[in-house]
């Protein structure tokens, strides 16, 4: 089955880091990947610009770097890639200055194209960016600017960086990246919700009982040391790819599929959460931080050796936490996140658990509730645990089966990096993946006090041994309800 491409305007995305990890690892292959499958225009350009002392010949031979670590051999054709690195050009530039050579940026962009602007970079220089790209008089009507996560540290500072990008871009050309929200099974969670009747009557808390959330990585700090230590597993997964998960999941019925009716809806989920009051905190969250232990059969050093600068931080590398939607449709409903570093298995999936039978009609049957499991990584899909009958004579005999979808198998296409789209959703200017600044600001108000709480109270992390599910302390945050963890892997 042959994938249906949507063309896109001929562009120049110009890649501010373009010589750092999330250039190389993500960006430059999911550009080749669009560029081999027919999407970019001839003609489009990538334009990385840094500080690096580079040229053309040295740029392109650093993503010919790239894309043979990060892309398989079987999709690298000699000749696409030779057709691919001939549309990367390089600029050397001080980005956060107004005298770092942006004439040298100028004299490059076609006016006659939509201009991309990655800031592939640190935060704190969004704004100083922005700025300079208005001074160099590069902020044309058909520009958008690409903001990756952390939008801030906190609630103050997002607001910060929200006021000095809008002071350039109108909000329309602003798009917030969250990756996940790229992912194929994400796209389908809309799909299943609103697509499909039987599904969008039993969407409520007259059906469902609970919903979990789980993002579990087997990796540690991998280089990232400095950065996560001062943010920590909320500030990195939680305020924003989780929430954002959960709202997908919780959210009304959208007027339609366009940016601002989805995130209408998004935003009304982020206001419905409960309040996390100092209470709260105490009885709904856990905190944890690895210590050495196992994964894949290998020793793993714990959190504090990985930092490797002798410090005792009381940063957290897990999180769970029990949240509730105050509206009708999920009153009663709590819905379990979790996260962490150095879990068993590299996983992100979300179970939604359905209300068992009021009756059973099966003497001696072990029913099981029906279960829904949208896998988002590893093996994109979707599962449907039900109950059915054992072939064979003699009785009603009942077990549990499973309905399983893979998402490449069932369509035989290879489904896109969640990056792949995103970056082609940027250049249409579709912006229903991205986040608005409301939406980025309620999240941080809801994450916020979390935060105060842990800070006041004073607690050290729970540390849980590395290939572990965290701290004993996440198992009986659930299982006080009367229920488990799905353990996927």
């Amino acid at each position: 089955m042959a994938a249906t491409i949507i063309p896109v305007a001929l562009f120049d995305a110009v890649v501010f880091g373009a010589t750092g990890d999330l250039t190389l690892r993500k960006l430059l292959p999911a550009l080749y990947w669009r560029f081999r499958d027919g999407q970019m225009p001839p003609g489009a350009r990538v334009i990385g610009a840094a500080r690096s002392e580079l040229d053309d010949a040295a740029f392109r031979e650093r993503a010919a770097g790239a894309l043979a670590a990060h892309v398989p051999q079987e999709a690298r054709e000699a000749a696409t890639v030779d057709r691919f690195l001939a549309s990367l050009f390089y600029v050397r530039l001080d980005a956060a200055r107004a005298d770092g050579g942006w004439e040298r940026l100028a004299a490059v962009l076609d006016p006659e194209r939509v201009r991309v602007f990655y800031l592939a970079t640190a935060p704190d220089l969004y704004g100083p960016i922005c700025r300079n790209i208005a001074a160099a008089g590069l902020a044309s009507p058909a520009s958008r600017v690409v903001l990756e996560k952390p939008i801030g540290h906190d609630l103050a500072s997002a607001r910060v960086i929200n006021d000095e990008v809008g002071a350039v871009f109108a909000e329309t050309q602003i798009f917030r990246i969250d990756h996940y929200l790229g992912k194929e099974t994400v796209q389908n969670l809309l799909a299943l919700r609103f697509a499909n009747a039987i599904f969008a009557r039993l969407w409520n808390a007259d059906v469902i009982e609970h919903v979990q959330i789980t993002v579990a990585e087997t990796v540690g700090l991998e280089g990232r040391g400095a950065y996560y230590d001062s943010a920590g597993a909320l500030r990195d997964m939680v305020q924003n790819h989780m929430l954002q998960l959960l709202c997908l999941i919780a959210m009304e019925p959208p007027g339609s599929l366009e940016a601002d009716p989805v995130r209408d809806e998004k935003l009304k989920v982020l206001r419905a959460l409960a309040p996390m009051t100092p209470e709260r905190v105490a009885s709904h969250t856990v905190r944890g931080q690895y210590d050495s232990g196992a994964i894949d059969g290998a020793r793993v050093p714990g959190y504090l050796a990985d930092l490797g600068d002798g410090r005792r931080s009381t940063t957290e590398t897990f999180v769970a936490l029990k949240v509730e939607i105050r509206n009708w449709r999920w009153a009663g409903v709590p819905f379990y996140l979790r996260t962490g570093k150095r879990l068993p298995h590299k996983v992100s999936e979300i179970v939604v658990q359905f209300r068992a039978v009021p009756l059973s009609l099966f003497p001696g049957a072990a029913l099981e509730a029906n279960r829904l499991v949208i896998r988002l990584q590893p093996q994109e899909g979707m599962q449907l645990a039900m109950m059915t009958k054992e072939p064979g004579p003699g009785g009603l005999r009942l077990a549990p089966t499973a309905l399983d979808i893979s998402f490449e198998q069932a369509f035989g296409l290879r489904y896109p990096d969640a990056y792949e789209r995103l970056l082609m959703d940027t250049v249409r200017g579709n912006a229903t993946l991205f986040m608005r600044r409301d939406e980025v600001e309620a999240a941080w108000s809801w994450a916020e006090p979390l935060l105060e709480a842990w800070a006041a109270r004073g607690d050290a992390p729970r540390p849980y041994a590395a290939g572990t599910w965290g701290p004993s302390a996440a198992i009986g945050l659930i299982e006080r309800d009367g229920r488990t963890w799905h353990e996927g892997g």
